[in-house]
């Protein structure tokens, strides 16, 4: 019988919904189910209004009330990672439709009743046959980005669609007017919370706590403050007199994910764990020495094993550091190991071959940390 090291991680989906899902996750650690519920929640990238553009308001709002407002409002990011650039990937000097998108709000009361100014009011501005915005300055960018968008792609989620109830902006009566101009840009929820695509991300362990973790977070009654829930169902309730394993770990994780409609919630679990696979393995790359082939690589470039720098062209001597050599063949080292000409810490060769030190000692080992160094001022 296989151990808990041994198993491989399970996920068994329960409940899939248009907004949310609901499966368990097996033969993880704790460690690994809370940094996926953390990445899931912001690491993914979406797109959000960005910056705003007002030309009019006349509403009882503020220019920056309305601003933070319409930023939080979700917009479709499906396909996100490969649909827009991030805007410091992009070529462009302030916003293109590779990296932006633009969406147009203009709404205006000229009746006596109070006019709802909500997320139906944005309307989408597709670019031109060109990739660009009419009325706006063209970019030299070039990109296939545009070819993986969906149709809605930055459009407001649940516009236009029955039964989904939009984003209330504002309120105003008549006479007033509220007119501006959006761009939409890529991001992640580390740089801000607009851009996450969960509204909630929650996991549940051990229904019964027989690990005993929450065993003194109650008040007055433990039963009732911390009733068994529906996943008890998934598992066997313990003995009165069974032993306590101080050894037990918890390895099965029930998990809910519910997105905010930018994203759907396979869209969100399968992003979470493609970029958890990504960190971990950027993390195991920088654990590992460089292979033989880059010191082969850095040598053949000028870049010395033992020291920092070093010219082949100049006529180093093996570990030399940072330094060429003189006109007469002579080397010059900057902290190096074993120099041509003279062993001292920093010396340098004329054309016609004499050396010079620096600090006046030349030892059999030189450095600003060597003892003749040392004793000419130099010390480390």
């Amino acid at each position: 019988m296989q151990s808990h090291d041994e198993l491989e991680p399970t996920v068994r989906i329960r409940e899939v919904k248009r907004d949310r899902v609901n499966f368990v996750l097996e033969n993880v650690d704790l460690a690994f189910a809370n940094s996926f519920r953390r990445v899931m929640m912001a690491d993914i990238p979406t797109v959000a209004i960005d910056m705003v553009e007002i030309e009019i308001n006349t509403t009882v709002l503020p220019d920056e009330f309305i601003a933070h407002r319409l930023g939080m409002i979700p917009l479709v990011s499906s396909n996100c990672e490969e649909a827009i650039r991030y805007t410091r990937d992009c070529t462009c000097l302030a916003g293109c439709p590779f990296c932006s998108v633009r969406l147009n709000l203009n709404v205006s009361c000229h009746d006596s009743h109070t006019l709802d100014i909500t997320s139906e009011h944005l309307e989408l501005i597709p670019p031109n046959d060109r990739g660009q915005w009419d009325g706006e300055q063209e970019e030299n960018t070039d990109g296939d980005e545009l070819t993986k968008r969906p149709a809605n792609f930055g459009q407001p989620v649940g516009k236009n669609e029955p039964g989904a109830p939009p984003v209330l902006i504002c309120k105003i009566r008549k006479g007033q007017e509220l007119k501006v101009k959006c761009y939409a840009k890529k991001g992640i929820a580390k740089e801000h919370a607009k851009w996450s695509p969960c509204s909630a991300v929650a996991f549940e362990y051990d229904p019964y706590n027989k690990l005993r973790h929450t065993t003194y977070w109650f008040e007055t009654d433990k039963r009732a403050e911390w009733p068994v829930g529906d996943n008890g169902k998934e598992e066997e309730p313990p003995r009165e007199d069974e032993a306590f394993d101080y050894m037990a770990k918890p390895n099965k994780f029930y998990v809910e994910v519910e997105t905010d409609g930018s994203l759907g919630p396979q869209e969100v679990v399968m992003r979470g764990l493609a970029e958890l696979q990504a960190k971990l393995a950027n993390l195991i790359l920088g654990l590992k020495p460089q292979p033989e082939v880059d010191h082969a690589e850095q040598h053949a470039n000028g870049v010395s094993h033992e020291g920092g720098w070093a010219n082949p062209a100049g006529g180093a001597g093996a570990g030399a550091g940072w330094g060429g050599g003189g006109g007469g063949g002579g080397a010059s080292t900057w902290g190096g190991n074993e120099a041509s000409s003279s062993p001292t810490g920093w010396q340098s060769t004329s054309p016609s071959g004499g050396a010079s030190s620096y600090g006046g000692a030349t030892v059999a080992s030189g450095g600003w940390g060597s003892p003749a160094a040392q004793a000419s001022g130099w010390s480390l």
